[in-house]
């Protein structure tokens, strides 16, 4: 079985603000930087055979093609007790229409996908928790608020759990229709 997670990643621009907080953060508090930083949100994570692929492949090209790309903003930072800071997705929605479309892809697949049912940007996972306590206090005083346009769902997947997470397939979303973004 391999592990797949499908992810959407902000743009060059609000990426390079996000690894600049990641800096400020493991630096103030001296914790080791993991390899990856690059910033993404999960939206579903699943287990398949590797046979699976190219049907799996279809399904999601097939559910992305009739997606519309929408507006990400990320405002200000939470945490998930005793060892997770993240930035916080303003508006879940259309993570979440996406996540429930794309629940068809179980008919090919056991166990389930895994839905993220709180979409969210991960700053940094796995921290002693008094470290987390501090960090969480001083960061949550921070303002961050950054938006960009989702326009991809990239596949990522992981061979072994030793090996790194590498680039499968990007699906792209439609453009976001110019007459309807005039009207705001």
């Amino acid at each position: 079985m391999q592990d797949y997670l499908l992810i959407i990643k902000p743009g060059a621009d609000v990426a390079e603000k996000i690894i600049s907080e990641k800096n400020i953060l493991y630096n103030e508090y001296k914790i080791e930087m993991p390899a990856d930083i690059k910033p993404h949100i999960n939206v579903a994570a699943f287990l398949a055979r590797e046979e699976m692929e190219e049907t799996l492949i279809r399904w999601i090209q097939r559910i992305c093609s009739m997606q519309n790309s929408f507006l990400v903003t990320l405002n200000n930072y939470s945490g998930f007790p005793p060892h997770t800071i993240y930035l916080r997705v303003q508006n879940p929605e259309p993570f979440q229409q996406l996540a429930q479309q794309l629940k068809v892809i179980n008919d090919f697949i056991f166990p389930p996908v895994s839905i993220i049912n709180k979409p969210h940007l991960c700053m940094a996972t796995k921290l002693p928790q008094r470290i987390y306590e501090k960090a969480m206090f001083s960061f949550s005083q921070k303002i961050f608020h950054e938006s960009f346009m989702a326009s991809e769902l990239i596949l990522i997947k992981k061979e072994s759990q030793s090996a790194a997470y590498k680039t499968l397939n990007v699906f792209h979303f439609l453009p976001v229709n110019e007459l309807a973004q005039s009207t705001f």
